[in-house]
């Protein structure tokens, strides 16, 4: 039998992931009407299945990913729901495994918060460069490249 500290220890993770679930899919469900209301719909009602059936957490953000591509969401919107996506599977995890928040490292809360403002920035410039997505897959040979650069001597 669990004392009552470490029940609410193990619910706290509960409890955040659905938050942030709801978050996710608010942040860029409210005001949707038509087709992206269904979306936004379903992927609450996964949110609210996610805390009760695991798997179903990346079915609600897949379902959040919709809801942005048929809203056409402003990109501060869509990073709020993206960061909102990347805690909320964290937290899904960490309350899924039983460990309460100690699965949750503060490397994975700065990476995705980095990775939001990346985005933010990226999309802060209008380039205009119609041949730019063709260097993307050079950019990434070479990246991969010069990680493996150290492993690959003799």
């Amino acid at each position: 039998m669990m004392r009552p500290g470490r029940q609410l220890a193990a619910l706290i993770p509960a409890i955040l992931s659905a938050a942030c679930g709801v978050l996710m899919v608010g942040a860029v469900g409210i005001g949707s009407h038509g087709p992206t209301l269904i979306a936004a719909t379903s992927a609450l009602v996964a949110v609210g299945a996610g805390v009760f059936f695991r798997p179903v957490a990346t079915l609600a953000v897949l379902l959040t990913v919709v809801v942005i591509a048929l809203s056409d969401s402003a990109a501060t919107l869509a990073a709020a729901s993206g960061l909102s996506a990347a805690v909320y599977l964290v937290l899904r995890h960490a309350a899924g495994s039983g460990a309460g928040l100690d699965n949750v490292s503060g490397a994975t809360l700065v990476g995705a918060v980095g990775f939001t403002i990346a985005g933010l920035v990226a999309t802060a410039f209008p380039v205009q460069l119609p041949w730019l997505p063709l260097l993307a897959p050079l950019a990434a040979f070479a990246v991969y490249f010069l990680a493996a650069r150290p492993y690959l001597r003799n």
